[in-house]
Protein backbone atom coordinates (compact mmCIF):
# COMPACT_ATOMS: atom_id res chain seq x y z
CA UNK A 1 0.00 0.00 0.00
CA UNK A 2 1.25 3.72 -0.75
CA UNK A 3 0.31 6.60 1.63
CA UNK A 4 0.12 9.97 0.38
CA UNK A 5 0.74 12.69 3.52
CA UNK A 6 0.19 16.00 3.14
CA UNK A 7 1.55 17.75 6.63
CA UNK A 8 1.19 21.69 6.90
CA UNK A 9 2.19 24.01 9.47
CA UNK A 10 2.13 27.74 9.83
CA UNK A 11 5.93 28.24 11.65
CA UNK A 12 6.56 32.06 10.15
CA UNK A 13 5.38 34.46 7.84
CA UNK A 14 7.20 37.00 5.51
CA UNK A 15 5.76 39.59 5.58
CA UNK A 16 3.05 39.56 8.27
CA UNK A 17 0.64 36.35 7.55
CA UNK A 18 0.93 36.58 3.56
CA UNK A 19 3.70 34.42 2.65
CA UNK A 20 6.48 31.85 3.69
CA UNK A 21 10.10 33.41 3.06
CA UNK A 22 12.36 31.82 0.51
CA UNK A 23 14.85 30.48 3.36
CA UNK A 24 12.00 28.38 5.12
CA UNK A 25 11.14 26.58 2.22
CA UNK A 26 14.65 25.95 1.48
CA UNK A 27 15.42 24.68 4.93
CA UNK A 28 12.14 22.15 4.29
CA UNK A 29 13.56 21.22 0.61
CA UNK A 30 16.98 20.24 2.66
CA UNK A 31 15.09 17.82 4.61
CA UNK A 32 13.13 16.58 2.44
CA UNK A 33 15.85 15.38 0.20
CA UNK A 34 17.59 13.62 3.26
CA UNK A 35 14.75 12.04 3.49
CA UNK A 36 14.46 10.74 0.29
CA UNK A 37 17.97 9.46 0.44
CA UNK A 38 17.77 7.44 3.28
CA UNK A 39 14.60 5.89 2.44
CA UNK A 40 11.85 7.18 4.70
CA UNK A 41 10.06 8.86 1.73
CA UNK A 42 10.15 7.34 -1.46
CA UNK A 43 9.33 11.23 -3.09
CA UNK A 44 8.39 14.36 -1.56
CA UNK A 45 7.48 18.41 -2.36
CA UNK A 46 7.73 21.62 -0.47
CA UNK A 47 4.80 23.64 -1.75
CA UNK A 48 3.77 26.60 0.47
CA UNK A 49 -0.39 28.50 0.40
CA UNK A 50 0.16 32.14 1.93
CA UNK A 51 2.15 31.21 5.29
CA UNK A 52 1.93 27.83 5.41
CA UNK A 53 4.51 25.61 4.52
CA UNK A 54 3.53 22.33 3.36
CA UNK A 55 5.08 18.69 3.02
CA UNK A 56 3.65 16.25 0.06
CA UNK A 57 5.02 13.18 0.88
CA UNK A 58 4.51 9.31 -0.40
CA UNK A 59 6.17 6.61 1.27
CA UNK A 60 4.71 2.62 2.83
CA UNK A 61 4.84 3.51 6.67
CA UNK A 62 0.84 3.99 6.35
CA UNK A 63 -0.86 6.67 8.27
CA UNK A 64 -0.18 8.41 11.72
CA UNK A 65 3.73 6.86 11.48
CA UNK A 66 5.46 8.00 14.41
CA UNK A 67 8.60 7.96 11.54
CA UNK A 68 6.72 10.53 9.23
CA UNK A 69 4.99 12.89 11.58
CA UNK A 70 8.12 12.82 13.30
CA UNK A 71 10.63 13.78 10.11
CA UNK A 72 7.50 16.42 9.97
CA UNK A 73 7.88 17.80 13.06
CA UNK A 74 11.74 18.35 12.85
CA UNK A 75 11.42 20.09 9.67
CA UNK A 76 8.71 22.05 11.01
CA UNK A 77 11.14 23.14 14.00
CA UNK A 78 14.27 23.38 11.83
CA UNK A 79 11.62 25.83 9.65
CA UNK A 80 10.79 27.68 13.00
CA UNK A 81 14.38 28.57 13.99
CA UNK A 82 14.74 30.07 10.47
CA UNK A 83 11.96 32.24 10.97
CA UNK A 84 12.97 33.56 14.50
CA UNK A 85 16.76 34.16 12.77
CA UNK A 86 14.55 36.43 10.24
CA UNK A 87 12.32 37.78 12.32
CA UNK A 88 9.38 36.90 10.99
CA UNK A 89 6.12 37.17 12.65
CA UNK A 90 4.38 34.20 14.46
CA UNK A 91 7.42 31.71 14.23
CA UNK A 92 6.42 28.30 15.48
CA UNK A 93 2.99 29.29 16.20
CA UNK A 94 1.04 26.39 15.25
CA UNK A 95 4.07 24.23 17.22
CA UNK A 96 1.84 23.75 20.29
CA UNK A 97 4.23 21.67 22.36
CA UNK A 98 8.38 21.22 22.72
CA UNK A 99 7.84 17.54 22.90
CA UNK A 100 6.63 15.30 20.21
CA UNK A 101 4.51 12.48 21.08
CA UNK A 102 4.44 9.49 18.70
CA UNK A 103 2.32 11.26 16.25
CA UNK A 104 1.14 14.52 15.02
CA UNK A 105 -1.99 14.76 16.58
CA UNK A 106 -3.03 17.53 19.05
CA UNK A 107 0.21 19.32 18.73
CA UNK A 108 -1.14 21.69 16.12
CA UNK A 109 0.14 20.91 12.34
CA UNK A 110 -2.33 20.19 10.30
CA UNK A 111 -2.23 16.34 7.98
CA UNK A 112 -4.34 14.68 5.35
CA UNK A 113 -2.87 10.90 4.91
CA UNK A 114 -5.10 8.60 1.98
CA UNK A 115 -3.58 4.57 1.43
CA UNK A 116 -4.15 2.86 -1.65
CA UNK A 117 -3.01 0.69 -3.80
CA UNK A 118 -1.24 2.27 -6.99
CA UNK A 119 -3.37 2.12 -10.59
CA UNK A 120 -2.02 2.09 -13.55
CA UNK A 121 -2.80 5.72 -14.30
CA UNK A 122 -3.41 7.18 -10.68
CA UNK A 123 -3.86 10.91 -10.97
CA UNK A 124 -4.32 12.67 -7.36
CA UNK A 125 -5.50 16.19 -6.96
CA UNK A 126 -3.79 17.88 -3.79
CA UNK A 127 -5.93 21.11 -2.45
CA UNK A 128 -4.24 23.60 -0.26
CA UNK A 129 -6.04 27.11 1.50
CA UNK A 130 -5.29 29.71 3.90
CA UNK A 131 -6.82 31.49 6.31
CA UNK A 132 -9.92 29.45 6.47
CA UNK A 133 -10.75 26.37 8.50
CA UNK A 134 -11.61 22.60 7.69
CA UNK A 135 -15.42 23.32 7.13
CA UNK A 136 -14.43 25.19 3.67
CA UNK A 137 -13.96 21.41 1.89
CA UNK A 138 -17.30 20.50 2.84
CA UNK A 139 -19.44 22.08 -0.05
CA UNK A 140 -16.76 21.24 -2.65
CA UNK A 141 -16.79 17.52 -1.43
CA UNK A 142 -20.82 17.08 -1.68
CA UNK A 143 -20.57 18.45 -4.72
CA UNK A 144 -17.73 16.29 -6.39
CA UNK A 145 -19.06 13.17 -4.79
CA UNK A 146 -22.90 13.69 -4.32
CA UNK A 147 -24.23 16.62 -6.72
CA UNK A 148 -24.54 15.15 -10.45
CA UNK A 149 -25.41 18.55 -11.67
CA UNK A 150 -21.49 19.32 -10.71
CA UNK A 151 -20.42 15.50 -11.53
CA UNK A 152 -22.59 13.69 -14.31
CA UNK A 153 -20.65 10.45 -13.18
CA UNK A 154 -22.55 9.74 -10.50
CA UNK A 155 -25.27 9.23 -13.47
CA UNK A 156 -23.55 8.00 -16.26
CA UNK A 157 -20.14 5.93 -14.88
CA UNK A 158 -21.66 2.75 -13.77
CA UNK A 159 -18.85 2.60 -11.06
CA UNK A 160 -19.72 6.11 -9.53
CA UNK A 161 -23.41 5.06 -9.66
CA UNK A 162 -23.42 3.34 -6.62
CA UNK A 163 -22.49 6.64 -4.64
CA UNK A 164 -20.17 7.22 -2.02
CA UNK A 165 -19.99 6.86 1.65
CA UNK A 166 -18.78 9.82 3.90
CA UNK A 167 -17.04 9.97 7.15
CA UNK A 168 -18.40 12.96 9.17
CA UNK A 169 -16.47 14.26 12.29
CA UNK A 170 -18.28 16.69 15.07
CA UNK A 171 -15.20 18.49 16.07
CA UNK A 172 -17.53 19.45 19.28
CA UNK A 173 -17.73 16.36 20.59
CA UNK A 174 -15.04 13.93 19.33
CA UNK A 175 -17.24 11.92 17.19
CA UNK A 176 -17.84 10.41 13.96
CA UNK A 177 -20.91 9.00 11.59
CA UNK A 178 -20.67 7.70 8.07
CA UNK A 179 -23.87 8.77 5.99
CA UNK A 180 -24.45 6.07 2.77
CA UNK A 181 -25.10 8.54 -0.10
CA UNK A 182 -27.49 9.38 -1.85
CA UNK A 183 -29.67 7.18 0.73
CA UNK A 184 -28.30 9.41 3.62
CA UNK A 185 -27.64 12.64 1.59
CA UNK A 186 -30.82 14.63 3.27
CA UNK A 187 -29.75 13.61 6.32
CA UNK A 188 -26.09 14.69 6.26
CA UNK A 189 -26.30 17.84 4.32
CA UNK A 190 -28.08 18.95 7.70
CA UNK A 191 -25.03 18.56 9.63
CA UNK A 192 -22.87 19.49 6.90
CA UNK A 193 -24.28 22.63 6.39
CA UNK A 194 -22.54 23.89 9.29
CA UNK A 195 -19.15 23.23 9.11
CA UNK A 196 -18.00 25.02 12.20
CA UNK A 197 -18.45 22.09 13.77
CA UNK A 198 -18.94 19.24 11.21
CA UNK A 199 -16.55 18.49 8.61
CA UNK A 200 -16.18 15.60 6.35
CA UNK A 201 -13.08 13.84 7.10
CA UNK A 202 -12.72 11.20 4.27
CA UNK A 203 -15.01 10.06 1.39
CA UNK A 204 -14.58 6.53 0.21
CA UNK A 205 -16.46 4.96 -3.11
CA UNK A 206 -18.68 1.98 -2.47
CA UNK A 207 -18.29 0.17 -5.63
CA UNK A 208 -14.63 0.31 -5.61
CA UNK A 209 -14.19 -0.32 -2.01
CA UNK A 210 -10.79 2.57 -1.75
CA UNK A 211 -10.95 5.51 -0.25
CA UNK A 212 -11.63 8.46 -2.78
CA UNK A 213 -10.79 11.91 -0.44
CA UNK A 214 -9.51 13.11 2.75
CA UNK A 215 -9.44 16.28 4.54
CA UNK A 216 -7.33 17.51 7.78
CA UNK A 217 -9.64 18.17 10.28
CA UNK A 218 -7.31 19.94 13.07
CA UNK A 219 -8.73 22.62 14.80
CA UNK A 220 -6.24 24.89 16.22
CA UNK A 221 -8.35 26.92 18.39
CA UNK A 222 -10.36 23.54 19.81
CA UNK A 223 -6.70 22.45 20.36
CA UNK A 224 -5.10 25.51 22.21
CA UNK A 225 -8.38 26.57 24.13
CA UNK A 226 -7.78 30.04 22.84
CA UNK A 227 -7.16 31.21 19.17
CA UNK A 228 -4.16 30.62 17.45
CA UNK A 229 -4.72 31.57 14.41
CA UNK A 230 -6.79 29.63 11.17
CA UNK A 231 -6.78 26.07 10.49
CA UNK A 232 -5.52 26.39 6.73
CA UNK A 233 -7.12 23.31 5.77
CA UNK A 234 -4.97 20.58 3.04
CA UNK A 235 -6.99 17.81 0.85
CA UNK A 236 -6.35 14.71 -1.07
CA UNK A 237 -9.02 13.80 -3.99
CA UNK A 238 -8.10 10.59 -5.94
CA UNK A 239 -9.44 10.70 -9.38
CA UNK A 240 -10.37 9.25 -12.73
CA UNK A 241 -11.28 5.44 -13.01
CA UNK A 242 -14.33 4.81 -11.11
CA UNK A 243 -13.99 8.49 -9.37
CA UNK A 244 -14.56 12.01 -10.01
CA UNK A 245 -12.50 12.70 -13.46
CA UNK A 246 -10.06 15.66 -12.63
CA UNK A 247 -12.67 18.26 -14.41
CA UNK A 248 -15.52 17.15 -11.95
CA UNK A 249 -12.75 17.51 -8.72
CA UNK A 250 -12.23 20.97 -9.97
CA UNK A 251 -15.63 22.54 -10.95
CA UNK A 252 -16.58 23.12 -7.37
CA UNK A 253 -14.07 25.98 -7.39
CA UNK A 254 -15.90 27.64 -9.99
CA UNK A 255 -17.88 29.31 -7.47
CA UNK A 256 -16.02 31.39 -4.40
CA UNK A 257 -18.19 29.62 -1.84
CA UNK A 258 -18.37 31.96 1.41
CA UNK A 259 -15.71 30.16 4.32
CA UNK A 260 -14.86 31.40 7.53
CA UNK A 261 -11.83 32.72 8.07
CA UNK A 262 -9.99 35.95 6.30
CA UNK A 263 -8.73 38.46 9.19
CA UNK A 264 -7.77 37.25 12.46
CA UNK A 265 -9.96 34.30 11.66
CA UNK A 266 -13.05 35.86 12.92
CA UNK A 267 -14.71 36.96 9.01
CA UNK A 268 -16.53 35.66 6.64
CA UNK A 269 -14.97 35.75 2.83
CA UNK A 270 -15.13 34.11 -0.39
CA UNK A 271 -12.85 31.36 -1.03
CA UNK A 272 -10.78 32.36 -4.12
CA UNK A 273 -9.13 29.42 -6.17
CA UNK A 274 -5.80 30.85 -7.31
CA UNK A 275 -2.09 30.02 -9.19
CA UNK A 276 0.50 29.13 -6.79
CA UNK A 277 2.20 32.57 -7.40
CA UNK A 278 -1.13 34.48 -6.28
CA UNK A 279 -1.36 32.54 -2.86
CA UNK A 280 -1.06 35.10 -1.23
CA UNK A 281 -3.39 37.01 0.78
CA UNK A 282 -2.95 40.50 1.66
CA UNK A 283 -5.94 42.46 1.75
CA UNK A 284 -7.72 42.05 5.32
CA UNK A 285 -5.84 38.95 5.40
CA UNK A 286 -8.21 37.40 2.72
CA UNK A 287 -9.54 36.71 0.57
CA UNK A 288 -8.99 33.18 1.41
CA UNK A 289 -7.14 31.18 -0.97
CA UNK A 290 -7.34 27.47 -2.24
CA UNK A 291 -4.35 26.12 -4.88
CA UNK A 292 -5.31 23.22 -6.86
CA UNK A 293 -1.84 20.99 -7.50
CA UNK A 294 -2.39 18.09 -10.14
CA UNK A 295 0.21 15.02 -9.78
CA UNK A 296 0.29 11.74 -11.96
CA UNK A 297 1.81 9.42 -8.71
CA UNK A 298 4.03 6.13 -10.87
CA UNK A 299 5.55 3.89 -8.37
CA UNK A 300 5.14 6.50 -5.35
CA UNK A 301 6.95 9.32 -7.42
CA UNK A 302 4.91 12.58 -7.43
CA UNK A 303 5.15 13.58 -11.58
CA UNK A 304 3.88 17.14 -11.35
CA UNK A 305 2.81 19.49 -9.69
CA UNK A 306 0.45 20.75 -12.15
CA UNK A 307 -0.79 24.31 -11.46
CA UNK A 308 -4.66 23.88 -12.04
CA UNK A 309 -6.18 27.17 -11.34
CA UNK A 310 -3.66 28.83 -13.51
CA UNK A 311 -6.21 28.07 -16.09
CA UNK A 312 -8.27 31.42 -17.54
CA UNK A 313 -11.60 29.64 -17.07
CA UNK A 314 -11.21 30.66 -13.20
CA UNK A 315 -10.61 34.36 -13.70
CA UNK A 316 -14.44 34.85 -13.45
CA UNK A 317 -14.58 33.12 -10.24
CA UNK A 318 -11.56 35.52 -8.96
CA UNK A 319 -13.56 38.22 -10.36
CA UNK A 320 -16.61 37.37 -8.34
CA UNK A 321 -14.65 36.32 -5.14
CA UNK A 322 -13.08 40.35 -5.39
CA UNK A 323 -17.18 41.64 -5.58
CA UNK A 324 -17.97 39.64 -2.34
CA UNK A 325 -15.16 41.04 -0.84
CA UNK A 326 -16.13 44.43 -1.58
CA UNK A 327 -19.49 43.69 -0.59
CA UNK A 328 -18.46 41.57 3.37
CA UNK A 329 -16.31 44.20 4.15
CA UNK A 330 -18.83 47.12 3.78
CA UNK A 331 -20.63 45.66 7.19
CA UNK A 332 -17.08 46.60 8.87
CA UNK A 333 -17.68 44.61 12.69
CA UNK A 334 -21.64 43.90 11.88
CA UNK A 335 -22.74 40.11 10.85
CA UNK A 336 -22.73 38.69 8.53
CA UNK A 337 -18.99 39.72 7.86
CA UNK A 338 -18.31 39.14 11.50
CA UNK A 339 -18.41 35.53 12.72
CA UNK A 340 -21.52 34.89 14.59
CA UNK A 341 -20.69 35.15 18.64
CA UNK A 342 -20.90 31.35 19.32
CA UNK A 343 -17.59 31.14 16.81
CA UNK A 344 -15.63 33.77 18.58
CA UNK A 345 -15.47 31.93 21.86
CA UNK A 346 -11.40 32.06 21.62
CA UNK A 347 -11.07 35.25 20.58
CA UNK A 348 -11.45 38.43 23.36
CA UNK A 349 -15.02 37.70 23.27
CA UNK A 350 -14.53 35.75 26.69
CA UNK A 351 -12.24 38.47 28.51
CA UNK A 352 -14.99 41.02 27.29
CA UNK A 353 -18.39 39.41 28.56
CA UNK A 354 -16.22 39.04 31.75
CA UNK A 355 -15.03 42.30 32.40
CA UNK A 356 -18.61 43.64 31.31
CA UNK A 357 -20.71 41.62 33.37
CA UNK A 358 -21.12 43.73 36.57
CA UNK A 359 -22.50 46.67 33.96
CA UNK A 360 -25.66 43.95 33.08
CA UNK A 361 -28.76 44.69 34.82
CA UNK A 362 -32.19 43.30 34.51
CA UNK A 363 -34.33 45.09 31.90
CA UNK A 364 -37.14 46.65 34.00
CA UNK A 365 -40.40 44.99 35.03
CA UNK A 366 -43.30 46.43 32.40
CA UNK A 367 -44.74 49.57 34.15
CA UNK A 368 -48.76 49.40 35.40
CA UNK A 369 -51.21 51.58 33.30
CA UNK A 370 -52.05 54.46 34.56
CA UNK A 371 -55.50 55.07 34.56
CA UNK A 372 -58.26 57.57 36.72
CA UNK A 373 -59.75 55.19 39.53
CA UNK A 374 -63.51 55.70 38.82
CA UNK A 375 -62.31 54.59 34.79
CA UNK A 376 -60.72 51.62 36.80
CA UNK A 377 -63.88 50.96 38.71
CA UNK A 378 -65.97 50.97 35.86
CA UNK A 379 -63.48 49.19 33.94
CA UNK A 380 -63.22 45.91 36.42
CA UNK A 381 -67.32 45.92 36.73
CA UNK A 382 -67.70 45.73 32.45
CA UNK A 383 -65.42 42.85 32.79
CA UNK A 384 -67.30 41.15 36.00
CA UNK A 385 -70.79 41.28 33.64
Amino acid sequence: MLTLSIVKADTGGYVGHSAVHPDMVAEAQRAVDRAIQNGLLIDAQVVTCGDDLSLIMTHRYGRDSHLVHGFAWETFRATTRVAQDLGLYGAGQDLLSDAFSGNLRGLGPGYAEIEFEERPSEPVLCFLADKTEPGAWNLPLYKIFADPFNTPGLVIDAKMHAGFVFEVYDLYEDKRIEFDCPADLYDMLMFIGSPARYVIHSVRSKALSEAAAVTSTQRLSLIAGKYVGKDDPVMVVRCQSGLPSIGEALEPFAFPHTVAGSMRGSHHAPLMPVRLEDATPNRFDGPPRVVGLGFQIKDGKLIGPRDMFADPAFDRARAQANEVMDYLRRHGPFEPHRLPLDELEYTTMPELEKRLADRWSPLPAPAAEQVPAGEAASSVSGLRR
